[in-house]
């Protein structure tokens, strides 16, 4: 049973007994039911149980929606994503992300063997908490996301992001994050250290069968 202090999440479990975790976090506006069908198209093999845990954001006003209440991880202030971030915001989803990580540690599994996943707003908490947490983690998902506040991640990150794999999937034609935001991210995440695979998709702000197929093989050579 999961604790009090996590938010609420969709968690599924493989049949046998987990050897890896996946936490992923929807975009703006969404739940965590919003990945759910991607795990049976993942078609992960048997012998590599994965737990997947989606948690739901909490319900905040986003300012870029006229102050409309919404699933958000943070407040969006301008179309310009990296002006005039929400770095309180930020930080606090961060923590709420660290603890359903220490959670899934409890559970047995070690940190290289959890991997944070995320779409959009989600993806830049995946990004933001993988990068300053103090242990080593298996990889980040980044889809159709950009990195958040990459000073202060430049001054918070650690040795242990050293190698960390890192998935950037981007749209050619997403007009939300545009593509020379995951592009830039991409930059950043390798000078400081990560081990970035790029991969572009001829798709707007979304997710497609090719990227499907690219996150399935970058899983399993992370998960092993």
């Amino acid at each position: 049973m999961s604790s009090p202090n996590l938010l609420p999440a969709i968690e599924l479990n493989p049949p046998s007994a987990p050897q890896a975790s996946v936490i992923w976090l929807h975009g703006l506006g969404a739940d965590g039911y919003d990945f759910v069908p991607i795990v049976a198209e993942l078609a992960l093999p048997a012998d590599a149980p994965v737990r997947f845990v989606f948690p739901h954001a909490p319900q905040q006003p986003v300012t870029l929606n006229g102050g409309y209440i919404m699933p958000a991880w943070y407040d969006i202030r301008t179309t310009d994503l990296q002006q005039d971030e929400d770095e309180p915001g930020i930080q606090q989803s961060a923590a709420a992300l660290q603890t359903w990580i220490e959670h899934e540690m409890a559970l047995g599994i070690t940190p290289e063997r959890i991997l944070l996943a995320g779409f959009s707003q989600g993806g830049a908490i995946a990004l933001y908490t993988g990068l300053t947490f103090p242990q080593k983690l298996a990889g980040i998902m980044a889809l159709s996301t950009y990195l958040p506040l990459p000073q202060r991640i430049k001054q918070q990150h650690n040795v242990q992001v050293q190698g960390l794999p890192v998935f950037v999937g981007h749209g050619t034609a997403d007009t939300v994050v545009p593509l020379r935001a995951g592009e830039t991210s991409a930059a950043w995440l390798q000078e400081l250290g990560c081990t970035v695979s790029l991969h572009r998709y001829n798709m707007a702000h979304s997710v497609n069968q090719e990227e499907i197929g690219d996150i399935r093989s970058w899983l399993l050579q992370c998960l092993g």
